[in-house]
């Protein structure tokens, strides 16, 4: 990974200049999309094009990779595609994000600068799910019935200690 990708960068010599980026990023790489991943084994790969559009700086993002997520339903691990492009025009204030045209997202530059890997953290973040599960409960059942006998001991048999109580009760009378 270029250390170029943790730098600040000025978007507006960016934009100017029609920057381009290919990265491979390993998924340990993202400070703030790996707190919510089940892990950091693997990566993606990311494009980054900088353009000039409507007086904005803006940056043109297509991520490609599969991230390991926790479903939510079975607490099972589980693979999520994060395909996905964004366009992003690069503010340097909060009022500037009223003049940004609706086809763009607008995304905080401070002082114009922004560093790579603020960027594509923000747009995996924004491609996971807000509560991942598997596509159908059948697979989560799946998952539960192969976890439970190849990583789990079998449970112990529930013991009901008054489950009889009522029939002694009655006996008594």
């Amino acid at each position: 990974m270029p250390a170029a990708w943790s730098q600040l960068h000025d978007v507006g010599r960016l934009a100017d200049g029609q920057a381009e980026f290919e990265l491979a990023i390993p998924l340990s790489g993202l400070s703030r999309a790996k707190t919510q991943l089940a892990g950091t084994e693997g990566g993606i790969d990311v494009r980054v094009r900088f353009t000039r559009e409507s007086g904005f700086a803006v940056a043109e993002l297509e991520i490609h990779g599969t991230v390991p997520l926790t479903c939510q339903r079975c607490m099972q691990s589980m693979r999520r595609s994060v395909d996905g492009t964004a366009r992003v025009a690069l503010i340097s204030a909060e009022a500037d994000a009223q003049r940004v045209p609706e086809d763009l997202e607008p995304l905080l530059a401070p002082g114009g600068r922004i560093s790579l890997r603020d960027l594509i953290d923000e747009e995996v973040l924004l491609a996971l799910p807000i509560v991942p599960l598997h596509p159908s409960q059948d697979e989560c059942l799946a998952d539960l019935a192969g976890g439970a006998s190849q990583d789990e001991p079998e449970a112990p048999a529930t013991q009901r200690p008054f489950e009889r109580l009522g029939e002694l009760l009655k006996r008594d009378r």
